[in-house]
C-alpha cells in the first residue's frame, strides 16, 4: 500500500458539487492499493500514518503526530498512486489492485482508522472527486508498506 501524506491547515472533498468530507488541521492522506497488498499491510500503514511525526512541537521541530495534536485525517482513495511510471509517456496500472480489491482494502483501512482515531473523514471510492487543500509547510511525504 502507498500513502501520500500532506500536512494541511484544511482539506475537503467535493463530489457532484457537494462537499462530502472536510477537516481542519491534520493530514490529507491519498491511499493507493497494489495487487499484492493485504490487511496486515494496511494495519502497518495505518500505524505509521497516525504515528508519523510531522507536526511541529513547541521548538518548531517535527516531533508530533496527528494523534498528538488531535488533528483530522481525510482519507482519499487514489489508484493512480500505484501507477508504473518508469518508462514511456503514459502511466501503466498493471501493479494496481483490481477495483473490487482496492475498494475492500480502502474500506478496511477506513474502518480500522475510525477505531484508532476520533477524527476521520473520507473521500468516495470510484468517484470523480475534487480535492481542495491548504498544504501546511508545504509538507508532503510518501509511506509504503
Amino acid at each position: 500500500m502507498i500513502a501520500l501524506l500532506q500536512r494541511v491547515s484544511s482539506a475537503s472533498v467535493v463530489v457532484d458539487g457537494e462537499t462530502i468530507a472536510g477537516i481542519d488541521q491534520g493530514l490529507l492522506v491519498f491511499l493507493g492499493v497494489e495487487k499484492e497488498d493485504s490487511e496486515s499491510q494496511a494495519d502497518r500503514l495505518l500505524e505509521r500514518v497516525l504515528g508519523y511525526r510531522i507536526f511541529p512541537d513547541q521548538d518548531d521541530k517535527m516531533n508530533l503526530s496527528v494523534k498528538d495534536i488531535q488533528g483530522g485525517v481525510l482519507l482519499v482513495p487514489q489508484f493512480t498512486l500505484a501507477a508504473d511510471t518508469r518508462q514511456g509517456m503514459r502511466p501503466g496500472f498493471s501493479t494496481a489492485a483490481i477495483p473490487e480489491e482496492g475498494e475492500r482494502l480502502f474500506d478496511y483501512f477506513v474502518s480500522q482508522a475510525k477505531k484508532a482515531h476520533k477524527s476521520i473523514a473520507t473521500g468516495r471510492f470510484g468517484a470523480d472527486m475534487k480535492v481542495s487543500l491548504i498544504n501546511d509547510g508545504p509538507a508532503t511525504f510518501t509511506l509504503r508498506t
